[in-house]
């Protein structure tokens, strides 16, 4: 079966991408009209592992490939993000063993931040559960002990009050 490697960083993987895709889509390639062509680990990934466009090639599938369970057929959808579980090398990626990069982990601390018409007041919190951009997370205010709810910000400082 056929193969593309995406590798030469971000800017090349993805011209590389673009490249297969539209050959793929423009029916350029006649033998490749009855195939499907799912993006796969070039490496073993292991859980925990942010995942790199040049860990990743498109394999082609007949068009009667049947996976076991719903699989990711577009690269862009799995470079940036973290494996869930171990991914093996050639084996298409369940749409499960992928998720958002964690801004946020559970115990580690981090920066609350409160802030409303002008006031501006920082503290340190203790994450109660892990959090990715956006998401409504419990933390436990180090000085007070007491739990609020914050929303995880892009720099994995937690803002809460009313203008989260």
């Amino acid at each position: 079966m056929g193969q593309t490697t995406f590798g030469g960083g971000l800017a090349g993987g993805l011209t590389a991408l673009v490249a297969a895709l539209a050959l793929a889509l423009a029916g350029a390639a006649p033998s490749r009209a009855t195939e499907l062509l799912l993006p796969v680990p070039t490496v073993t990934i292991y859980a925990g592992d942010v995942i790199k466009p040049g860990m990743l090639r498109l394999q082609a599938y007949p068009e009667s490939f049947k996976a076991r369970t719903a699989v990711i057929d577009a690269p862009m959808a799995i470079a940036g993000r973290t494996a869930r579980r171990m991914l093996l090398p050639g084996e298409p990626v369940p749409v499960n063993a992928v998720e958002d990069p964690r801004l946020v982990s559970r115990n580690v601390a981090t920066q609350i931040v409160f802030e409303e018409q002008g006031l501006l007041i920082t503290a340190v919190g203790s994450p109660l559960q892990n959090g990715g951009l956006g998401e409504t997370i419990r933390v436990r205010n180090a000085d007070t002990g007491r739990i609020i709810l914050g929303t995880v910000m892009a720099d994995g400082r937690i803002r809460t009050g009313a203008g989260q």
